[in-house]
Formats: C-alpha cells, structure tokens, sequence
C-alpha cells in the first residue's frame, strides 16, 4: 500500500493535482475538471482539513529548493545576528524567533503547561511594501539575494493562495472570485522554520519532548513545503495522530482556523504537530529538519463572517464578523 493510500485510509487528506500555468492564477481546466478539482480540494478541507497538492504549476521545484538553501544559510548564521533581528511586535509578525521564543504546547487542561521548550526557530516575513511594518532583513553581504529570493517565493505563494481560495469558492457554488477582494493585499506570513539537529536520547528523557507543539493554525489556509525528515502528525478524524509523511512534488495545504469559521465550523482546521522522527532503534542523532510554511490570510481589514451558504438564518450563525487583522493578533500574541 502506499503512503498516499494508507493516509486516506485514515481519512486524513486527498491527492489533488490542478493542472495550472499561472499567471493569471486560474485553473486551466475545463469545466467539467475544473469543478471536480475544487470539489476534492474543498471535500478535503471539510472531512479532514488538510490535502497533499501534488505538482502544483508554481511554485517550480527548482524555486522550492531555492528557498530552502536560503532558509539553511540563514539559520547557520550565528546566534547574536540572528537575535538581532528578532520578532518584537505580534502585531508585525516579523522577524527571528529563536528556540522557545514561540510556545504552541498546550496545557493538560489544569492551566499547567508543560515544562518542555520546542526544538524549532524561524524567521517570519510580511509583505512589502506594508503602510506599518518592516522586515527584518540578514545584511546583503551576509547572504547576498536572500531578500529578493524570500520576497519572490512570497509573491508565487501568493498567487497559489489565490488558486486555491477560487477552488474553495467554486465548490461551495459560489463565484470563482468571491474571495479576490478579501485575498489580494497578501497579508500572509512566510515562515522559514529550523529544527535544530537533536540528541535521541532527548525524547526519552523528557516526556512530552516535540519539535513543535500540537496546535491548529490561525489564517485562511497554509501552503506547507516539507524536506524529506518526517515528524508532522496531524490529528485525524479518529482522534489519533497520524503520519503527514513528505511525498515527493506534493505541497502540503491545510485549512486554519479564520477559514473554519468563516466557513460556519464546515471547513475543519485540523490539529497537528511536530513530533520524533520516524527512526530505526539505533539512531543516536537526529538531523535538522527544514520545512517552510506560508501562512495565508485574508485581508487585515477584511470583515469576516459566515459565508452564503453555510446558514439557512440569522441564528445558525456561529460566530460574530470579526476583522481579519484583530482575530490573528488576538491568536499570535499569546504565543510569543
């Protein structure tokens, strides 16, 4: 059996293949392709909330390796240069986090939080131009490029959030641009992450020890690009923690939280986490792991509220309208 079988078999994601060549970011499909594709994209959104999209038309391959070459260079800096470009605002979401900066691990539901600091750091970048907010950027003749690379992959992600927002619009009967207008400023997040290389015997020593903490994500969607390690779980329909194992020319996308509720609670945002890698018995080191995550959002000033469709009235609405930009501070603050 494969891994792509085995995991839908746990009912955790589905395969999707668009077949695209933006820009203009639109699946090129005919309508009969075209409403399958964005019926399976949303179906997995609303049974499992994540997918593997595979062989997606952008980013290129080459782009992704790219990227994570940059990422690798910068997090080989040392320590204080990295500091010196730490996160100081949650409003900004921009800059590095170093280990145990960032606290997703949740409680046991006594309000005690496990004593156990989370074996990744990361450098968060925004949008530019932004009216607010500025980067922090490494020198230009530290890592030559590295900001032009970074603000390139931004904007391909961009493009693909594009994409998939029109698919989840034309599986829910909707007009394939009904979300253009929330999505087209790119208030999104790219994150590269870095898991440190770490001793096995720290997982047996400390209970509970992950790479990152269970936790769901905050924004629309999360367009997420894995390197070959393995350790994600996402929690499946079952309740259990099932492997999210890397596939080869597969992006990783998941549902968040802001789109569950905009959804009124029919898109799911699933839990998951970074865990021990899978292992033989004698490994005495794990390697670093890369991954890099693009967190999409709608519009900071968008108002959010339950979409057409997803209430027969008044009443059946869940939640409030609430501004994109307030909810994801409301949501990033308590974590750093």
């Amino acid at each position: 059996m494969s891994v792509e079988a085995a995991v839908q078999d746990e009912g955790l994601v589905i395969p999707v293949t668009p077949r695209t060549r933006p820009p203009p970011p639109r699946f090129s499909l005919t309508p009969s392709e075209r409403a399958d594709t964005a019926v399976a994209i949303l179906r997995g959104f609303q049974t499992a909330g994540f997918i593997y999209l595979r062989s997606p038309p952008s980013p290129a391959p080459s782009a992704v390796r790219d990227i994570f070459a940059r990422s690798a260079a910068f997090f080989a800096q040392p320590l204080a240069d990295k500091l010196a470009l730490s996160l100081t605002d949650a409003a900004a979401n921009r800059g590095y986090l170093r280990q145990g900066r960032e606290r997703l691990i949740p409680d046991g539901g006594d309000g005690n939080v496990p004593d156990v600091l989370e074996l990744k750091e990361s450098l968060e970048i925004g949008r530019e131009p932004h009216e607010s907010f500025r980067n922090h950027w490494p020198a230009e003749a530290a890592l030559p490029g590295f900001r032009e690379e970074a603000m390139a992959f931004f904007e391909t992600c961009k493009g693909l959030h594009v994409q998939v927002m029109r698919a989840v619009a034309v599986g829910m009967g909707l007009e394939d641009r009904h979300f253009d207008g929330y999505v087209d400023k790119g208030d999104n997040t790219l994150r590269l992450l870095h898991y440190p290389e770490v001793k096995a015997d720290v997982f047996k020593a400390n209970a509970g020890q992950v790479r990152a903490g269970e936790h769901s994500d905050y924004g629309s969607i999360t367009l997420l690009f894995q390197d070959d390690r393995g350790g994600l779980q996402v929690r499946s329909p079952s309740g259990r923690f099932v492997d999210a194992t890397p596939i080869p020319g597969t992006i990783v996308v998941n549902a968040g939280d802001l789109l569950a509720r905009w959804s009124n609670d029919t898109i799911k945002s699933t839990v998951h986490r970074v865990v021990e890698p899978p292992h033989a018995a004698d490994v005495d080191v794990y390697p670093p792991r890369y991954s890099i995550a693009y967190f999409c959002n709608p519009n900071s000033d968008s108002l959010i509220e339950a979409m057409p469709g997803t209430y027969a009235n008044e009443s059946d609405k869940k939640y409030g309208p609430i501004l994109s930009g307030e909810y994801l501070i409301q949501r990033l603050a308590p974590t750093y």
